[in-house]
């Protein structure tokens, strides 16, 4: 058997510009200096509050609380106004359809995103069926914690040696080596490849066609 963990933000779907505009508007309705696309990428990955917090760079509880309350009002109201810009990356689908079709492959994910918002993402794009295990902070802690991937292994039987985490930040790689398992990065995403090499990544890959052999490879 194989587990096959994805994170969702930067690696599966591209929300980057989305998050971005989110957390500057979510700062200048608080009355802060909004952070750039830049830095707001730095946290994409991190649990909503973590998140914040660190664009923030505060440890006040009430306002991070302010704050995720604000920045979830937004995304709600962009979903109404905005229609749909949370896309697939290319060669995102057939890559899941051709693991799903394996029957040794049990998929999952594991991201920073509510369970609310994956689920909705999911039925979006018609795969809400191909995951066995969905991981958020709803019940785990933020990444890099292991505990995602811990619960998701529990629930599915799977080893450490036989599970890999695929990511494209390296609160993804971090959390996937703290767990003991095998770790793709994504060069797509949100943090530069060579951060995911130093923080442990097993194999890098470039496109979705090159996913498969990079699986084999880093289970073998």
């Amino acid at each position: 058997m194989k587990l096959v963990v994805f994170d969702m933000d930067g690696t599966l779907i591209d929300t980057q510009e989305l998050i971005s505009e989110h957390m500057a508007t979510t700062f200048l309705g608080a009355g802060l200096t909004p952070p750039t696309p830049a830095e707001s990428r730095r946290v994409i990955g991190l649990s909503l509050p973590l998140a914040l917090a660190r664009l923030a760079h505060t440890d006040d509880d009430v306002l991070v609380a302010k704050l995720v309350e604000s920045y979830r009002t937004h995304y709600k109201d962009s979903l109404i106004n905005s229609g749909n810009r949370e896309s697939l990356f290319p060669g995102t689908l057939d890559a899941l359809n051709r693991l799903k079709a394996q029957d040794d492959v049990l998929l999952g994910i594991a991201t920073g995103k509510g369970l609310n918002g994956v689920h909705r993402i999911l039925g979006l794009h018609g795969i809400a069926d191909y995951f066995v295990t969905l991981q958020t902070p709803d019940h785990n802690p933020s990444k890099p914690h292991p505990g995602m991937l811990e619960t998701a292994m529990r629930e599915t039987g799977a080893t450490p040696e036989q599970t890999v985490m695929i990511g494209d930040t390296t609160f993804d790689i971090e959390m996937g080596v703290a767990a003991g398992c095998r770790t793709i990065g994504v060069t797509w995403g949100y943090h530069e490849p060579r951060e995911l090499i130093a923080a442990g990544a097993n194999a890098m890959i470039d496109r979705y066609d090159q996913l498969d052999s990079a699986i084999r490879t880093v289970l073998e």
